[in-house]
């Protein structure tokens, strides 16, 4: 008898176990209808846990349905864990690989992410959510050995303790910012079943004296309610708010919907729809405002649409009829959200279809025509590989705040800080008597392509620094009195890394000799060699730059040798340099040669009496005090005196 009442106990918690797992299927079921994602996550589980391991495909499929609702309010981790529980079961939705595979790229596990859509392409070869997917896989490992400039930081004033997001500027001077935000200050009392969360309310922060942001405060009345209130934007005056209104109701679904309020001195008017025709089987959701105020952009799940949530507009003038959606360039299969406007125009949005990090990447849209857009993933560290979005800028500034729930566990949003270091490229220059020493009373003139038209001055050593803009490119005269002009040309690169350029202005004396360095000539012979070209052409366009200078082309021998023929030599190695300068344009009555032979042998400057330290300045190289060197040391010697100079004769050639 005992044994009878035993067998029967046990058939009758097997039968109540069955039927708390229908009933918490069916809870679970209507509340994800609803959109109530984190209390449908709580009836699966309890489902799940009253299962029994026989019941593989129902277990499966409950895995499925849990792991879906961790997916909505980004819990990677308990939705990884609950998608491999709906494999391990065989869950008959081959979709379960592609799921998973999203949440293990927004967990970092990249192998995993891999296989798992790779699986799921072998079923589904075409689906572009996927192949978007394995792209993201690769993406998302590069960004671990390359960034951008930008510098992300979590805001320490701006966060409270459970989640803040969609930060947006509300003011000319942009120094106050809205937001949403789920704190205890929220109105609303009772936890929201789609977050499990109070429902969210808009929060403000301002500025003090000292440009620091203050502890953020809810605005009282106004666009706030019991309900989720947020993701503001506003018109281009900053007198009307737009925002996202949702209420939720436990016996059917309320999509959300525009509301706009109007500000009336520092406070702002009851919330009102923005439109009386929407539809109310669809969310309409996350308005921006376009930067010539025409437009209203907002995300909706509306039909006509590309899959997920799309990017739709239509004009500013208070209805949502005949809206117009944004395209597939901007548009994908999975989900594109949380549209906001930079002052010059562009575009920021985010989507989990266009390939990125993970979860919700940060994409640039920029458009020439109002219809063809370009669109740029924004990079790591802005984008990683939880979600990311909700991009405010400062005014013309490259720097604001944008949401994202990196390294948050259970996927709650926190607002970051972005700046761009600004890009500087900076010009460094040394002016100086060629072959000696610094002139710190030259003066540069530059004049760039973009209309910049500056002289500058030098420092005491002769140098400069200026600052010079990205592609832009410069002509720089240095010119000081009794000396040549000098120019240079410099092209910035376009690249957005900082970069030094380094250029030297050699002045050339008018009062004396000026070496030629780097003319060779065939042993025995006035033949120049294809090395002395660089030189040569150098002091083409030295002669180009100073038009009214003339000069004569004094070339030199050492003492060794017949002293005719040295003289012969060089007379026809001089005639050799003039040759070659007329040959590149000079004008032949700027021109004079003149051989010297080992008649002019050189003096020893001071410059060079630094650098050879055996000679003292002063000394002239002649043959006899050549003789009384060591044998290298004659040979340097012999070598000093071995030149090509020019010398300036007149500079008012062509003027009178």
């Amino acid at each position: 008898m005992r044994t009878i009442h035993g067998i029967a106990l046990v058939l009758l918690c097997i039968l109540l176990s069955g039927c708390a797992a229908e009933m918490n299927i069916r809870k679970g079921d209507g509340s994800y209808a609803l959109g109530e994602y984190n209390q449908a996550a709580i009836y699966y589980k309890k489902a799940y846990s009253a299962l029994k391991p026989a019941e593989k495909e129902l277990r499966g499929l409950t895995a499925y349905k849990l792991g879906q609702s961790y997916q909505h309010i980004a819990y990677a981790p308990k939705a990884i864990a609950a998608y491999r529980n709906a494999i391990r079961y065989n869950c008959p939705d081959s979709t379960v690989y592609r799921d998973l595979a999203f949440m293990q790229l927004m967990d970092g596990k990249l192998a995993d992410a891999r296989e798992n859509f790779n699986k799921y392409l072998e079923i589904m070869p075409d689906d572009r959510l996927a192949t978007s997917g394995l792209e993201s896989c690769s993406l998302q490992e590069e960004a671990k050995n390359s960034s951008t400039r930008y510098i992300v930081k979590k805001d320490p004033v701006l966060n409270g303790r459970y989640a803040d997001w969609s930060p947006t500027f509300s003011s000319n001077g942009y120094d106050q910012l809205v937001f949403t935000s789920v704190r205890k200050e929220c109105e609303g009392t009772d936890i929201n079943p789609i977050t499990g969360m109070k429902s969210c309310d808009i929060f403000q922060s301002s500025k003090d004296e000292n440009g620091k942001w203050q502890k953020p405060v809810r605005i009282e009345g106004g666009p706030n309610s019991e309900f989720e209130d947020g993701v503001t934007a506003f018109s281009p005056d900053f007198q009307t708010m737009y925002y996202t209104y949702g209420a939720w109701d436990a016996s059917e679904p309320r999509m959300a919907q525009l509301m706009e309020s109007r500000r009336s001195d520092a406070s702002w008017g009851e919330g009102k729809p923005y439109s009386d025709k929407q539809d109310s089987t669809t969310n309409i959701a996350h308005p921006a405002v376009s930067t010539n105020g025409k437009w209203l952009y907002f995300v909706s799940d509306m039909p006509g649409g590309f899959g997920g949530k799309d990017i739709w507009r239509v004009p500013l003038d208070g209805s949502l009829v005949g809206a117009e959606n944004l395209g597939p360039q901007i548009n994908t299969p999975g989900n594109e959200m949380f549209p906001t406007f930079r002052p010059n125009g562009d575009l920021y949005f985010s989507s989990d279809g266009h390939p990125g990090l993970g979860g919700l990447d940060i994409f640039c849209a920029h458009s020439e025509n109002d219809s063809v857009w370009t669109v740029i993933n924004m990079g790591s560290p802005v984008n990683s590989k939880a979600d990311d979005f909700g991009m405010t800028f400062e005014g013309q500034r490259t720097r604001g705040f944008f949401s994202s729930n990196r390294g948050d566990a259970r996927g709650r949003d926190h607002i970051y800080s972005f700046e761009l270091p600004e890009t500087v490229h900076m010009l460094t220059g040394w002016v100086y008597e060629k072959d000696e020493y610094e002139l710190p009373d030259a003066t540069v003139y530059m004049v760039g392509n973009d209309g910049t038209n500056i002289r500058i001055g030098l420092k005491e050593d002769g140098s400069f620094s200026q600052r010079i803009t990205p592609g832009v490119s410069y002509v720089m005269l240095a010119t000081r009195r009794g000396f040549m002009n000098y120019k240079q040309s410099l092209t910035a690169d376009s690249t957005d890394e900082d970069r030094e350029y380094v250029l030297q202005f050699p002045l050339s004396s008018i009062s004396k000799p000026v070496l030629i360095d780097n003319i060779f000539f065939e042993f025995g012979s006035a033949r120049l060699t294809k090395e002395s070209a660089s030189s040569l052409d150098m002091l083409v366009a030295l002669l180009n730059d100073n038009p009214h200078v003339t000069i004569e082309l004094g070339a030199h021998c050492d003492y060794v040798g017949n002293d005719d023929y040295n003289l012969k030599l060089s007379q026809q190695r001089a005639e050799s340099v003039v040759n070659y300068l007329t040959g590149k344009g000079i004008e032949p009555a700027r021109l004079t040669p003149k051989g010297y032979g080992e008649t002019r042998p050189v003096t020893i400057s001071k410059k060079q009496a630094e650098l050879y330290q055996f000679l003292e300045e002063g000394n002239e190289l002649g043959e006899q005090f050549i003789q009384n060197l060591t044998p290298e040391q004659q040979e340097i010697c012999n070598q000093l005196n071995r030149r090509t100079e020019f010398r300036v004769l007149r500079t008012t050639y062509g003027l009178y």
